[in-house]
């Protein structure tokens, strides 16, 4: 009997945590982001989810080349050219680049995305930044972008991790 009543009040919680998660967060705030080439190509889409810890991502990206790319959010909400007109790694705090810093990492830092077929398909979290409010709001003066880089960040090198070149962008924010 003692194994029942316990089975049932673990099953009650298991069932009433996501319902708890999903009334705290507003999704009239989530935001969906086009990604493109430098050419206007499209390379899909990004979906920014605020939560009370962060924000998540949701990719949703094709005809990426195969293998192992950056994906960082840069500091400004403009995607023009070769994307240097996002800016850097956004860092709103001044640290160092990367996971592998003992200063580090910057907000915008995130882990790598593996594309297989030209596809990525992948969910990540970022605890560092905000969509709205605080020091690390993506939607500050002048915005925020989504960088996808031609080669992998190795979570060390100054200042940006030696992920190659910017193939591919997105604004999150753009510049007010």
């Amino acid at each position: 009997m003692k194994l029942a009543t316990a089975a049932a009040a673990l099953t009650t919680l298991l069932l009433a945590g996501p319902v708890y998660a999903e009334a705290s967060v507003d999704m009239a705030d989530a935001k969906t982001v086009d990604v493109k080439e430098a050419d206007g190509s499209s390379m899909g889409t990004v979906s920014f989810v605020p939560t009370p810890h962060g924000v998540l991502m949701e990719a949703d990206l094709n005809n990426l080349p195969n293998g192992t790319h950056g994906f960082h959010i840069h500091e400004k909400g403009v995607c023009e050219g070769d994307f240097k007109s996002a800016g850097g790694h956004y860092n709103p705090a001044g640290v160092d680049h990367g996971y592998m810093s003992e200063s580090g990492p910057h907000a915008g830092d995130m882990p790598n995305v593996v594309a297989t077929d030209g596809a990525v398909k992948v969910a990540v979290f970022n605890p560092n930044v905000t969509m709205t409010d605080g020091e690390a709001a993506l939607n500050d003066e002048d915005g925020s972008a989504l960088m996808i880089h031609s080669g992998a960040d190795d979570y060390a090198s100054q200042p940006a991790g030696d992920a190659g070149s910017r193939i591919a962008c997105g604004v999150i924010f753009p510049a007010k």
